[in-house]
């Protein structure tokens, strides 16, 4: 019987290893798309930086080229 109950934990913590495992390639793969999101969210904030995004425009800049 004790060999039947250490057979199964063995094959419990198999598995289980296996999930960690898989579970860590998962988090690892979300945090370099985490890092890559904030690094587009952060060049979007200097690219809106230099312009005017606050609404405060002026009639200047309505006037069609050819004039």
């Amino acid at each position: 019987m004790t060999d039947k109950r250490i057979t199964d934990l063995e094959i419990k913590f198999t598995h289980q290893d296996d999930l960690v495992d898989q579970l860590n390639k998962i988090v690892t793969s979300q945090h370099m798309i985490i890092e890559q999101l904030q690094k587009d969210v952060q060049e979007l904030k200097l690219l809106f930086a230099d312009h005017d995004v606050s609404g405060n425009r002026s009639l200047k800049d309505d006037i069609p080229p050819h004039y």
